[in-house]
């Protein structure tokens, strides 16, 4: 009896004296209704929003509290398209023959915790080697500081296509990989490769529908898998209880892919009006990445940067997604918000908002695709807004962004789940 006491004791004690953390905030920007919010507290307990308080207040002497009442607070922002284990640059291509996994998962860690101080909470890793998926788990245990990671491990090709990971190599080096590798030919590889993914620790698909920029392949835009391929990755992926995404620059290949049931469409350079009014028909969503099409076309300018292969698919792919991101805005398409950041430089990642408002999206659209849009797509009915029983994922700038977009690319405050990481 007295040992029950004694726990019980202990346990009010503890419910009595547990810290929440209060964030006085001078502006709130409500994503959902594009309104801003002045003078609130927001409570912050363990890991969820608990209450918005009118006015600036605090809790107990246990308690504590940030000044914020010169900051406008957002919801920490979420992006649709990086690959955290890797950036751009002049030794690229050789590092797939220098690097071992133990290299890349030790840079992977720079760019994510650069990318959670950019403020960018969520990300959905959009392929690399297999790495991704340890750094996940790693992050998830408060091993290692970075985002909420949704990864697709290695992304799906087809023999010889972008992704392909032997692609430039000697024939000696270059093999036969098949679907464990992320090649597929086949619906019945598409199958198992999804099903390799998902044993992986996956937890989105992401094939290269087209020929794609980067790669050492001729072609930037040719479709490379077939219909009936891709609605074998997809339905199995519905299974799985996984998005899908493509990406794609040829126009033929984003039909096949919008016909094929995947959901996000990356890139989209060379997108038609008809495949724009096929992406509004099944409810498809555009992410733009027009950052890594700004940074591609400015990359392939530096001298010996590029191999020759590359630097020409940059330079004639590159600067044209603004102008269809532009026109597909306009006509209706679903837009997500996405960076392509490893094309472009982590921690760069608030550069998109800029872009995509110069191209004609109002800020508070670009913000709410920002959070609210993706966070729907990833299934997080939790993320993406500062509301009462969301996840703490909070940050802050100095400025009003709806009259200053620029001031989203230096965030001076982020908290994660309730962790404050930047302050």
């Amino acid at each position: 009896m007295k040992n029950s006491l004694f726990v019980l004791l202990m346990f009010v004690f503890g419910v009595a004296n547990a810290q929440d953390t209060y964030l006085q905030c001078g502006k709130i920007v409500d994503i959902e209704s594009g309104k801003i919010l002045s003078e609130k507290t927001i409570v912050v307990s363990e890991n969820k929003i608990k209450e918005i308080k009118n006015g600036f207040v605090s809790g107990n002497e246990s308690d504590m509290v940030v000044d914020l009442k010169t900051k406008t607070i957002l919801p920490g922002f979420i992006d649709m398209h990086v690959h955290i284990e890797s950036e751009s640059s002049p030794s690229r291509y050789l590092e797939a023959f220098t690097l071992n996994e133990a290299d890349v998962a030790f840079q992977s860690t720079v760019y994510a915790k650069r990318t959670l101080m950019a403020g960018f909470t969520t990300v959905r890793d959009l392929g690399g080697s297999g790495v991704n998926i340890a750094l996940k788990k790693a992050i998830n245990k408060g091993t290692i500081v970075g985002p909420r990671i949704f990864t697709a491990g290695k992304s799906l090709a087809t023999t010889g296509g972008h992704a392909d990971p032997t692609n430039g190599r000697s024939q000696e080096l270059m093999g036969d990989p098949g679907p464990k590798d992320g090649v597929v030919n086949s619906p019945a590889d598409g199958r198992k490769a999804v099903r390799q993914r998902y044993k992986d620790g996956a937890d989105v698909i992401k094939i290269t529908a087209t020929g794609g920029v980067l790669s050492v392949a001729k072609s930037g835009q040719n479709p490379q898998f077939t219909i009936e391929e891709i609605k074998a990755i997809t339905e199995t992926a519905d299974d799985y209880g996984m998005l899908t995404a493509a990406h794609a620059h040829g126009d033929e290949g984003m039909q096949r892919a919008i016909l094929g049931g995947i959901k996000t469409i990356e890139h989209g350079t060379l997108m038609s009006e008809e495949t724009m009014d096929l992406m509004i028909e099944h409810n498809t969503f555009m992410v733009p990445t027009i950052s890594a099409g700004q940074e591609a076309a400015r990359l392939a300018k530096i001298p010996n940067y590029l191999p020759p292969v590359v630097a020409k698919k940059a330079l004639e792919i590159g600067p044209k997604l603004n102008a269809t991101f532009a026109k597909a805005y306009k006509k209706g398409v679903n837009i997500a918000f996405g960076t392509d950041s490893g094309v472009s430089p982590h921690g760069d990642n608030a550069k998109e908002f800029i872009y995509m408002n110069k191209a004609g999206m109002p800020i508070i659209e670009i913000l709410r695709a920002a959070t609210m849009t993706n966070a729907m797509l990833l299934g997080e009915d939790e993320l993406g807004q500062i509301k009462e029983g969301y996840i703490a994922d909070i940050v802050a700038v100095n400025d009003n962004p709806l009259n200053n977009v620029e001031t989203l690319t230096d965030v001076v405050f982020v908290m994660k789940e309730g962790v404050v990481y930047k302050q």
